[in-house]
C-alpha cells in the first residue's frame, strides 16, 4: 500500500477510542516476533508533562551519542512525528511497508486491535529494525492496561505527575487514577516520581516498594529562575547553574528538572551521560503546542492544556509573562473534559473570548461553549467556522494590540499553526 492508504488502515481498523486490555497488542505483537522484548525502554506515564519530558529527554540521550526512538501521542502536525529516532519521523515507506505487514493480522484477527495499539506496534518493529539504543515511550493514555505497557523490562519508569483527566477510563479519584498511572512500575526497574500530590505520592510509593523498584523524585524546590521571558528560561538547580531552555511555560523548568534527574537516575544504571549532555539536550529542545510562541506584534502563543491542571499551569504563564494585561482567548474543546472549570479560568485573563470547535468528533461545539462564557459573564463570540475564529481573533488582537493566547485541544493546532504562518509577514 501507499503512504495515504497506510494512514487509511490505520484509522479504519477499529473505532474504539480506548479499550483497555493487553491480550489485543499481546497477539499483535506475537505476530510480529515480540520486537518490544529487543530494545531497552525509559517508559513515560502521567496527566501532563509527558511530550515536553519525552522530548528534553530525547535532546539529552541523542546529545550523549544514542540512537533514541520516541513515541508519542497525539501528533501535532504529521502523524508520522509519533514515531521518530534522533527527532526524525519514520519515512513514509517505512510507515507503508509495517503497514503491509501488519494487516493481514488485523484483517484476520476477532478481537481486532485498536488504532493505538496498531501505532504502538509499528512503532515497537520500527525501533527494532532501526537497531535503536533506547526508546522513550509515552503512554497513551493510563498505564496500567495502556497498549505500551506490554514492555516487561525498562530501564526506567516515569510518572510525571498525577490530577483529573479521561475520568470515564480511570476513574473518578486521584486514588484510581494514580493506582492505573503506577501499573507501569516494574520489578527492579527504577521509578522517578515528579508529581505533588500527597494521595498519589502515597500509592507510587506503595507500589514501587510492592515490586522492589527504587523511586527518586527531584526536588522542585530546589529550582532558582535567573531570567523568564518570551526568549525562554534560565535557572540553576543543585549543581546545575544557568541551565537554559528555549521552551516557555512557567511549569517547563519543573519538566527540565524532571529530566534532569532522569538523566542522573540513568547515569547511574551505565548510560554515558556528561553534563554537557544536559545542558545542550535542554538548550536545544524543542516541542510544538505547549506555550508556544506561534507570533510576534502583538505575540500569540498557543498551548495545549485541556484539562484542569494544565489550564490552571497555562493561565499562571500568561500571568507570569503579561501581567495585569487582559489578553483575547481562542479556544476550543472536546466535551468530555471540563469546560466549565476551563472557562472559569480563562476568565481570569481574558478581554474576549474567540470559541471554535476542534476538527474532531469529541469536540464540543463552539456555541455550547460560548454559553458557558456567557453565564460567567465574561464577553464570547462564537464561530461556525474554525478559521473564520482564528481570522477574528487574529484581527482583534493586532488592531488593540494585545496579546492572543490559544488554549484547548491540540487537535486544533495543525490549522491554527497553518492559517498563522500563511498570515506572518
Amino acid at each position: 500500500m501507499n503512504y495515504n492508504e497506510a494512514i487509511e488502515f490505520i484509522h479504519s481498523v477499529n473505532n474504539y477510542f480506548c479499550k483497555p486490555g493487553l491480550q489485543r497488542i499481546k497477539a499483535l505483537c506475537d505476530f510480529l516476533g515480540n520486537p518490544q522484548d529487543d530494545l531497552k525502554f525509559i517508559h513515560v506515564a502521567g496527566t501532563n508533562g509527558k511530550g515536553s519530558f519525552c522530548s528534553m529527554l530525547t535532546g539529552i540521550l541523542k546529545s550523549a551519542g544514542y540512537k533514541v526512538g520516541t513515541y508519542t501521542s497525539p501528533y501535532i502536525l504529521d502523524f508520522n512525528e509519533r514515531i521518530s529516532i534522533n527527532n526524525n519521523p519514520i519515512p513514509d515507506d517505512e510507515l507503508s511497508k509495517l503497514c503491509d505487514k501488519i494487516k493481514p493480522f488485523c484483517d484476520n484477527a476477532t478481537d481486532k486491535p485498536t488504532e493505538f495499539e496498531v501505532i504502538t506496534a509499528i512503532g515497537f518493529e520500527y525501533f527494532r529494525r532501526q537497531n535503536c539504543d533506547v526508546v522513550v515511550l509515552e503512554c497513551g493514555l493510563g498505564g496500567r492496561y495502556d497498549a505500551t505497557n506490554l514492555i516487561k523490562t525498562p530501564v526506567l519508569t516515569v510518572i510525571t505527575g498525577v490530577d483529573f483527566d479521561h475520568q470515564n477510563f480511570l476513574g473518578d479519584t486521584i486514588e484510581q487514577i494514580a493506582n492505573e498511572k503506577a501499573g507501569i512500575i516494574k520489578q527492579n526497574a527504577p521509578c522517578l516520581w515528579c508529581g505533588d500530590s500527597v494521595v498519589a505520592s502515597t500509592i507510587i510509593k506503595d507500589a514501587a516498594n510492592s515490586v522492589g523498584s527504587p523511586l527518586f523524585t527531584p526536588d522542585h524546590q530546589l529550582i532558582e529562575i535567573l531570567k523568564s521571558d518570551l526568549s525562554g528560561t534560565s535557572f540553576n538547580y543543585k549543581r546545575y547553574e544557568n541551565l537554559f531552555i528555549p521552551l516557555l511555560g512557567t511549569y517547563q523548568p519543573i519538566n527540565a528538572v524532571n529530566t534532569v534527574t532522569a538523566a542522573e537516575i540513568l547515569r547511574e544504571i551505565g548510560f554515558n551521560i556528561s553534563e554537557q549532555n544536559i545542558y545542550d539536550g535542554l538548550k536545544n529542545t524543542s516541542w510544538h503546542a505547549r506555550f508556544e510562541l506561534l507570533k510576534n506584534n502583538p505575540p500569540v502563543i498557543f498551548d495545549g492544556a485541556h484539562n484542569p491542571q494544565g489550564v490552571t499551569a497555562a493561565i499562571k504563564s500568561v500571568i507570569n509573562y503579561f501581567g495585569d494585561t487582559k489578553v483575547n482567548v481562542l479556544t476550543g474543546v472536546m466535551k468530555d473534559k471540563d469546560y466549565k472549570f476551563i472557562a472559569k479560568e480563562i476568565g481570569r485573563i481574558a478581554d474576549k473570548v474567540f470559541c471554535i470547535t476542534p476538527n474532531n468528533p469529541r469536540a464540543l461545539n463552539s456555541y455550547n461553549y460560548a454559553d458557558i462564557f456567557n453565564t460567567l459573564n465574561i464577553t464570547s463570540i462564537p464561530f461556525e467556522d474554525l478559521c473564520d475564529g482564528i481570522d477574528a481573533a487574529l484581527k482583534d488582537s493586532k488592531e488593540n494590540n494585545i496579546p492572543l493566547i490559544i488554549l484547548g485541544s491540540l487537535y486544533m493546532y495543525s490549522d491554527i499553526y497553518k492559517k498563522i504562518n500563511t498570515k506572518k509577514q
